[in-house]
């Protein structure tokens, strides 16, 4: 379970008010006393994720959250804190002590049904009170599922497993391909991963990785090189390559020596495919052709690393945006699970390749820019256009697509 990477874990956030029973419903799903558990209200003060393995789902991280209704200065910091734990849900379970709905419960639940979150409201405590029918009835018409449940006698935990489950997103109960239906058993394809001060030192990144056990599941013989060496795995026999996967910073040189015939593509492509995004990311694309001096460029990234000298998001694209458009834009950069409230601020979002965050929270950024009219693309495909081989590394998605 802990080897799960963090982008392909189901995320499931717990919400409610101060002394609801969050941090006790996590401890009765799971199993085991690893939530603080306290009758003194607040306890819970920032969000706390919980590793869990919830089969058939697999590796799921639950999140006990701070009450919705916390208050003061600090607390407000608390719940704007839990508020953004939504963008990052994958389902939300909604939990209730059985008392009337407080404005602050029923303004959050019409925010969360803004949203589109799968969500389960969960009456706790039902060993002490019984359910309100007002609550019931809201959840009734709102065509909110809901659930009983006493974290004491542990009455409606599993029904409350089950409807997690159920409620889970589609991507988790297909399988997904990353890249095996681009190619056929025994086909070869040729890995470039370049080797440069951001690689991370004795190993590969998590998209290489991943790609590479993709390919071998579907029984193709891969090669993995260093972009300095791709001309010379090329001429190591005589038939050429079935496919070529490349990071996007060498995509001109691998576009350059890679024979045409031989199909091309990109890590950052295959990954906004493999989380449902491609089409919307393709459709923001067209923007960056139509920059204007003192457009603002936002930058997103979903992981926090130390920046090195020559970084992709803060150096290189801006570098090279700046050139390709002959514009004079400024860029503002946003690590981690950070996104800017002021979305409406920016001409374009161009947004990291999010292999660190599950596709829920990646579509919903994508979802909140579609909102508020600011198109969004990827490095991936931004390095690809600027470099003038977009329509090379797509054309491998489209052909299986076309089928």
């Amino acid at each position: 379970m802990s080897s799960t990477p963090r982008g392909e874990r189901l995320i499931i956030a717990l919400i409610g008010k101060r002394n609801a029973g969050k941090s006790s419903l996590i401890n009765a799903l799971i199993g085991q006393e690893i939530a603080i558990v306290s009758n003194i209200p607040g306890t819970t003060t920032d969000p706390v994720d919980k590793h869990y393995e919830l089969l058939p789902l697999g590796a799921v991280t639950f999140y006990d959250t701070a009450g919705i209704d916390d208050i003061g200065e600090l607390g407000e910091k608390r719940v704007k804190s839990t508020r953004k734990i939504l963008y990052r849900a994958d389902i939300v379970i909604f939990v209730n002590d059985g008392e009337s709905f407080v404005p602050s419960e029923t303004e959050m639940l019409l925010r969360i049904l803004e949203m589109e979150i799968p969500t389960v409201v969960v009456f706790n405590k039902s060993d002490l009170n019984a359910s309100n029918q007002d609550n019931i009835a809201f959840c009734e018409e709102q065509q909110l599922p809901y659930v009983k449940v006493s974290t004491i006698t542990k009455e409606g935990v599993l029904t409350c497993k089950e409807e997690i489950i159920r409620l889970a997103p589609k991507y988790l109960k297909e399988e997904r391909i990353l890249a095996g239906d681009l190619i056929k058993p025994l086909d070869r394809v040729i890995l470039v991963a370049p080797i440069d001060s951001a690689a991370p030192k004795g190993r590969l990144i998590l998209p290489q990785v991943q790609v590479l056990r993709d390919l071998m599941d579907h029984d193709a013989i891969v090669t993995v090189v260093k972009e300095t060496e791709l001309l010379a795995s090329l001429a190591m026999t005589k038939e050429l390559p079935r496919l070529v996967i490349t990071d996007s910073q060498v995509i001109e040189q691998v576009n350059r020596e890679v024979p045409p015939e031989v199909e091309v593509t990109t890590f950052s492509i295959l990954f906004a495919r493999y989380k449902g995004e491609l089409d919307s990311l393709l459709e923001g694309i067209d923007k960056l052709n139509h920059l204007n001096d003192g457009d603002r460029v936002l930058i997103a990234e979903a992981c926090s690393h130390h920046v090195q000298c020559d970084d992709i998001g803060r150096t290189k694209i801006p570098k090279w945006l700046s050139e390709f458009t002959g514009k004079k834009l400024t860029f503002d950069t946003y690590a981690g699970h950070d996104f800017p409230e002021n979305l409406e601020d920016y001409a374009v979002c161009v947004h990291c390749g999010a292999c660190m965050i599950n596709p829920m929270e990646m579509n919903r950024r994508i979802t909140e820019c579609n909102r508020r009219g600011v198109p969004i693309t990827n490095y991936g495909m931004c390095i690809s256009l600027i470099k003038g081989v977009l329509e090379r590394v797509v054309r491998p998605l489209e052909r299986v697509r076309a089928k």
